[in-house]
């Protein structure tokens, strides 16, 4: 009986061993995806500070903001595919390094544009740490705790938006401007040193089968992508300026387009969008995000023109929604695994297309409560679509598309949220009736409120549809999942 009782002490031990390995692994993921989410979010709040610092005028300071996001947008799919060809572990373990070096550089920077340039090189290190952390979730987790693993990272996600804006006034307040940024590299040694413990190593085959880099569409994609989130985000009204950037990413898209049908080896396969359920599945998190972006609009001025909250009471009722996300991550993400990632996305959609239509006939006399309560509802909805959406995509994908499919996902939600704020910011200034939203009356910004959750319902409805059809489709053509082989 020796024998079988070491036997059973050493399958013990490796069992413990690999558990272990897996949580370190989830924690180095999990980190990264907080440190670029924090770094969207934690800059918003020194604008005026850095501002001030550094004599610049709010206009020039906004680039801190638009080349941290312009980075990560560009580059985001880029990163992914790079990640698939030449091994995610090395070129995610290089992006936690360049981010950490660049939040050191934020924070020395002598001068407003060495730290633009800093902050887009930051971005750049997001961008890989935000394609590669999903891609991660198939070599880490089983199959069946996909969706918890999903849920997790959405969590960590939301924590960092949530987080950013009252660390940013904590660290300002009792240091600098400058902590906002040094903050990152602990936070990032911390990660660096998680990922190379417990990342696997990557498993590449030999050189002669693996796909070589696109550079010419990741160059076309990049340009393409940033006319586009500049038209968006660019000056106070649509002009002559964003229709020509606009102009200019719609002939970016037809170069694109050409390019990827004649390469060797495309930055993005144009037949995956064959397949019907992947496409319903990134048009859906763009509109979702879309969506999301009129919460973040919105909601400040209905806060303090509307109900008359001050600086502080607006901060902590807009913390709402990112800790619903935060704190519902990784429930939405058993559930999906349980019930279905497909059924659960959905759920997810119906309870954001009810949120939206609640909020969209509260009247201004029932207060804060009012509006929070609509915006639990929504934010729930969101946090369990996009848990099982990511799930349901990622789950079939073959392991040298992860890190491009991750890119893709990632994709659709930064172009819903820049959409969002130019769109979702037009419809409420216009429902408004006014040109300077800012001394728009209260009633006439709950009336703009309401209208433009009204809009947002029925850009879920959209969604929804979508959705339902895309997976209706692809079930009766019999479409392989696994996207991968187009």
């Amino acid at each position: 009986m020796k024998p079988v009782i070491v036997k059973r002490d050493e399958r013990t031990a490796e069992t413990a061993g690999r558990t272990l390995s897996v949580r370190l692994a989830l924690a180095s993921l999990s980190l990264s995806m907080l440190l670029s989410s924090l770094g969207t979010s934690i800059a918003n709040v020194g604008l005026p500070t850095l501002a001030h610092a550094f004599q610049a005028s709010f206009q020039e300071v906004q680039w801190v903001v638009l080349a941290y996001l312009l980075a990560i947008t560009t580059l985001i799919v880029s990163a992914g595919r790079l990640g698939d060809i030449i091994g995610r572990r090395r070129l995610l373990l290089a992006g936690i390094a360049l981010f950490t070096l660049a939040s050191v550089a934020c924070g020395i920077a002598p001068s407003l544009w060495l730290l633009i340039a800093a902050r887009a090189a930051q971005g750049i290190g997001a961008a890989i740490m935000m394609a590669l952390t999903m891609a991660f979730v198939g070599e880490t987790v089983s199959k069946a705790k996909t969706g918890s693993a999903m849920g997790l990272l959405g969590a960590m996600s939301a924590i960092g938006t949530a987080l950013g804006p009252s660390l940013g006034g904590v660290l300002i307040a009792g240091v600098s401007w400058r902590a906002i940024f040094l903050v990152n590299l602990p936070l990032g040694i911390l990660a660096f040193g998680l990922a190379y413990r417990a990342l696997p190593a990557d498993r590449l085959g030999p050189k002669i089968d693996r796909a070589g880099f696109d550079t010419i569409g990741t160059l076309l994609l990049a340009l393409t992508l940033a006319a586009y989130a500049l038209a968006m985000t660019m000056g106070r009204t649509f002009g002559v300026l964003n229709i020509s950037l606009l102009l200019a990413a719609v002939i970016g898209v037809a170069l694109f387009m050409r390019a990827e049908a004649s390469a060797v080896s495309p930055l993005i396969r144009l037949a995956m969008f064959h397949d019907l359920f992947l496409s319903a599945s990134l048009a859906t998190s763009a509109l979702v995000s879309t969506v999301m972006m009129a919460t973040l609009v919105v909601g400040p001025f209905y806060l303090s023109v509307a109900l008359g909250l001050d600086a502080a009471g607006v901060g902590l009722v807009l913390s709402v929604g990112p800790l619903v996300v935060a704190l519902a991550g990784v429930p939405a993400g058993r559930i999906a695994d349980r019930f279905g990632a497909d059924r659960m996305t959905l759920v997810g959609l119906t309870g954001m297309a009810a949120g939206s239509f609640i909020l969209s006939m509260m009247p201004a006399r029932f207060g804060i409560p009012g509006y929070i309560a609509p915006i639990v509802v929504i934010t729930l909805g969101y946090a369990l679509f996009q848990t099982a959406n990511n799930t349901a995509v990622m789950t079939d994908i073959r392991p040298d598309q992860r890190g491009v499919m991750s890119g893709m996902l990632n994709l659709s939600r930064n172009l819903g949220l820049i959409s969002g704020a130019s769109v979702m910011g037009a419809v409420f200034a216009l429902a408004s009736a006014t040109v300077d939203i800012t001394t728009a009356s209260p009633d006439s910004v709950a009336s703009g409120m309401r209208f433009t959750f009204a809009v947002a319902a029925l850009l879920i409805v959209v969604a929804l549809a979508i959705a339902v059809g895309g997976r209706a489709l692809a079930a009766r053509l019999l479409l392989p999942r696994d996207v991968s082989q187009a």
